[in-house]
This record gives structure tokens, sequence and C-alpha cells, in this order.
């Protein structure tokens, strides 16, 4: 730390960078004083996007070396999460981690060991955990507003082209992206299910490859049991043209709540059991998170919060907003997704 400031360093600096950068850039805690790819031109065009000049690494581990940063964030293909965040950790460094927080359980519960052993620090990047709309939405259900709950249910219908998939060699693989619309666009919507539903106990899933030429699924539909009893459904897709904005839905005895993308566009509570719900409305003032059509079509406020988040984590010595325990619970189930439709058969959480 110097002059008062957290100096950070950028591991990746491919599509997602340039918002761990922002979000670095507005903070008045933090500088980048590091990046670092593989891709020489990446490693340029940031440092020269950035009046500070960074200074450029190709090897990662010269970045956790470097004793001006303070915390890394990890923006590389999911699959590779595990080694550079280990290798943060063992230098002392703490970690902003983008999602998936890496592609299988093993591989998370070693990164959080490194975190605990280390005393360091471990968050994970779901920015829709950070608005004051997801947050009501959460507290309602959990606070019994809604009644019993019988369903949650989550829409994801994103659009992504066979030229995205093509952009990068990771994308679309087993090996370094983990699977497809579940596993990189659909777990945004998968993590804020759960966060706001609770556990899964069952899920019966379908996955397949019905358009793009990759080798995971380009497709999916999911059956839930929550262990509260409730039901639910979801499905998410990539394939479909032009997308459609993400939508949760959550239905209990006593009212309804549907979330698209950062907006509750449904608020109907009843006061007792045997009143009608009333829908009213309610004010937001979140930004548009987007992205259904296009990945770059996002806002920054989701990653603003996050940087300021880890900081303050790392300040006041508390847990990051979104931890990487909380962080491994969509791709647990996720992971269920999966072998569900490889055995053609109900699975039952915890793996």
């Amino acid at each position: 730390m110097k002059n008062g400031k957290f100096g950070f360093g950028i591991i990746g600096c491919g599509a997602i960078s340039p918002w761990h950068a922002k979000g670095i850039e507005v903070s008045d805690k933090a500088e980048l004083v590091a990046v670092c790819d593989i891709v020489p031109e990446r490693v340029k065009k940031i440092c020269e996007d950035h009046a500070n000049k960074p200074t450029p690494y190709s090897d990662y581990r010269d970045l956790v070396a470097d004793p001006r940063v303070d915390i890394v964030c990890v923006c590389t293909p999911s699959g590779n999460h595990e080694e550079i965040a280990i290798a943060a950790a063992q230098a002392g460094k703490h970690i902003l981690c983008e999602k998936p927080l890496e592609i299988k359980l093993d591989k998370i519960d070693r990164m959080i060991q490194a975190a605990e052993n280390n005393k360091v620090k471990l968050g994970c990047v779901f920015q829709r955990r950070t608005y004051e709309s997801s947050r009501k939405v959460r507290e309602a259900v959990q606070s019994g507003k809604l009644g019993k709950m019988v369903l949650g249910d989550a829409y994801l219908k994103y659009y992504r082209s066979q030229a995205y998939y093509d952009s990068g060699d990771w994308r679309g693989t087993w090996e370094l992206d983990g699977g497809g619309a579940l596993m990189n666009q659909g777990i945004h919507g998968i993590d804020l299910l759960l966060w706001v539903m609770g556990d899964v106990d069952t899920v019966y899933a379908r996955t397949r490859t019905m358009v793009r030429n990759i080798e995971v699924e380009d497709t999916a539909t999911a059956m839930l049991q929550y262990k509260n009893g409730a039901m639910g459904i979801v499905e998410a897709t990539t394939s479909v043209n032009p997308g459609e904005p993400t939508r949760l839905e959550f239905n209990g005895k006593l009212g309804s709540i549907i979330y698209e993308e950062s907006r509750v566009r449904k608020w109907a509570i009843a006061q007792g059991e045997d009143e009608r719900a009333e829908e009213i409305e309610l004010e937001s003032e979140e930004e548009q998170i987007g992205g259904v059509a296009d990945p770059k079509d996002i806002g920054f406020a989701g990653h603003i919060k996050h940087i300021a988040d880890i900081i303050d984590a790392v300040e006041n010595d508390r847990d990051p907003l979104v931890t990487a325990e909380s962080a491994r619970k969509p791709v647990e189930l996720i992971l269920a997704m999966y072998e569900s439709s490889r055995q053609n058969k109900e699975i039952k959480l915890p793996l």
C-alpha cells in the first residue's frame, strides 16, 4: 500500500479486464500498478489506456511477486483461476476473482484453503448481488414476506454468435470454460436464484448443443427442488436471437416478485392470507446490466462496487460481499445439472 492506496494487479487483459480497471480507476483508495497477459497486444493496450502506466508482465508469477501489488484481480479463462489464485495467496495478495470462481469443486476448495492458510481475502464477482434491488428481493423472500415459497424460476436466454466462441480457443471448451450457457452466462442468474431462494436439494436437467459448433452445451433446462420445499425451473441458452432480458420469478403463498436484469418488474404482496396481492411500483435507480446479446454491453457499476468492497473487506478484516464459499454454490449446482443430463436421472446435492 502506497500513498494511502491499495496497489492492484490485473491478471488476464481480455474482454472483462476493462471493467476491473474502471473500478480501480474511480476509487480514491486504489491504483492499478501492474497488468499481465500472455498476449503482448492486450497488455500494451491496457497500459496505454491508463495515465499511470501500470507495469506490464507476461507471467502472472512475476506480477504476484511485485511488492507494490496488494490485491489481484483474476480475469483469465475460468479453468486456470486456481493456479493463479493460489500463487497470489501464497504471495500474500488478496484476490478478487471473476465468475465462475473455478469450474471444478476440488479446485475451488484448494483456492479457499490457500486463502485461509495465507490469511488473505478471496472474493468473487457476481455483480447482480451488489444492487439494492436484488437485496430487497432477497430480504422479502427470506424474511417471509411472500409467505411459504412455492416457486423460484430463472429464464436466462442469451445470444452468443459463433464468432464469439471462435474469438478465443478456450471459449466453449470443457477444459477452460467448464461449460456453456450454464457455467459461463447463466451462472449469474443461477447464483442470484440460490442467493434468494437458498440451497437446492435435488435437480433433474437436460443439456444439449443445438446451434453452435462448440464442445459444451448451448441450451439447458432443469427442474429444481429446494431445501425449503419450493420447486423451480431454469432455462438457459446462448442460441436465441437476439437474446432476452434475464428474468427471475419468485412466487409464494402471499405474493410474487419478478426481477428482470437489475430491476423489479413486479412486486405484489398480500397483507394477509385471505387477501389478493396487489401490485405496487417500486422506484429503481439501478443500472441495467444487459449483456444478453453482447457480452461487452454491460455497465461498470457492479464492478466498481466489487472493487470498493474488496478494499473495505481488507481494511476492516471482514468477508467480501461474495465469499468463495458462497460462489462455490452455483458451480456445484451447475455441475449437478451436467451430471443429471449425463446420467438421465435426478441428482441430490451436495455432490
